[in-house]
């Protein structure tokens, strides 16, 4: 099992933007980690998004801890605590991956994935040791969000998910634990219901996109940075929420199919910013400024919550 992370050797799979953070969520907390990252160009430029990164955190001291590797082979498997994926979005990408990881790893390593969508018992069918492999879902950008979700297979042992909760906590992070599979896993589902409701109303012209925005970021939303739903009732009284509930619910969305004023862009390739529009138009300059925009607003939430967070030594 996972210990504390001085004693605990990480290796991330892959070094794309999220693999990156993760790592330096991890050596933030003190943990040896080795990313391994196949193409050549991404893995030259590894070393100086950690500098940058662990100096943007107050972390210059523990950059030493960060490696990188060109694949697999290269690693010291016997070494290794915790192998965190993070290869693009693929099943069988993943399955193949930790078919490969359950042969190199020693036993007692646990195998996380941070897959958004698919659930750890799927990518772990047919392995011998499901009962170490577990869902470990970060939000991006991973090393200023402080959530993250550890998510339990049909097979995952309970003492692997406590012992990699414990290691998160220790990294700074806020572990919630998910004891069932489902798609969406907790947060997803959450923000999804809220997206399903909110596109809905915009399809039915009760409001615009960016009227949705605004009741979100500075209505109930902005008071979510103090306290969660369940929290915010026992302030504002249950059966207050219990009396709006009985009479909202059952004009709520319940729809199996996507909002038609995202489907449809979808279907024209509007994708958002990768694209140059999706719900908005954008331009380099624009992407630019919302994206610097975007991270501030993150970096200032931080310090608000920042006593509420857990403590790294």
């Amino acid at each position: 099992m996972l210990f504390t992370p001085a004693e605990t050797k990480v290796v991330i799979v892959g070094g794309g933007t999220m693999g990156a953070d993760v790592a330096a969520v991890c050596a933030r907390g003190g943990c040896a980690v080795q990313v391994v990252e196949p193409t050549t160009e991404r893995r030259a430029l590894l070393p100086d998004y950690f500098i940058n990164t662990m100096t943007e955190l107050g972390y210059e001291n523990r950059i030493h801890l960060l490696t990188v590797a060109g694949s697999l082979e290269e690693v010291d498997w016997p070494e290794i605590d915790l192998v965190i994926e993070c290869v693009p979005e693929r099943l069988d990408i993943k399955r193949e991956l930790f078919a490969k990881l359950e042969k190199y790893a020693k036993p007692e390593a646990v195998l996380a994935s941070n897959s958004t969508s698919f659930p750890i018992s799927e990518i772990a069918e047919g392995l011998k040791t499901a009962a170490r492999m577990i869902g470990l879902h970060f939000f991006m950008p991973a090393h200023l969000v402080p959530c993250v979700e550890v998510v339990y297979g049909a097979k995952t042992s309970p003492m692997v998910g406590d012992s990699l909760s414990r290691l998160m906590t220790a990294c700074g992070m806020v572990p919630v634990s998910v004891k069932k599979d489902l798609p969406g896993f907790l947060a997803n589902r959450l923000q999804h219901a809220l997206s399903r409701e909110a596109f809905s109303m915009v399809d039915e012209g009760v409001c615009s996109l960016e009227d949705i925005d605004k009741a979100v970021r500075f209505g109930f939303g902005f008071r979510y940075i103090a306290a969660g739903p369940a929290m915010q009732r026992d302030h504002a009284g249950l059966e207050v929420h219990a009396a709006g509930g009985a009479k909202i619910y059952p004009s709520l969305n319940n729809s199996p199919n996507i909002a038609k004023c995202l489907s449809d862009r979808v279907a024209s390739g509007k994708f958002g910013m990768k694209t140059g529009e999706g719900f908005f138009p954008w331009t380099a300059e624009t992407i630019k400024a919302e994206r610097d925009r975007y991270q501030e607003a993150l970096r200032a939430g931080l310090k608000i919550i920042q006593k509420d967070l857990p403590q790294i030594k």
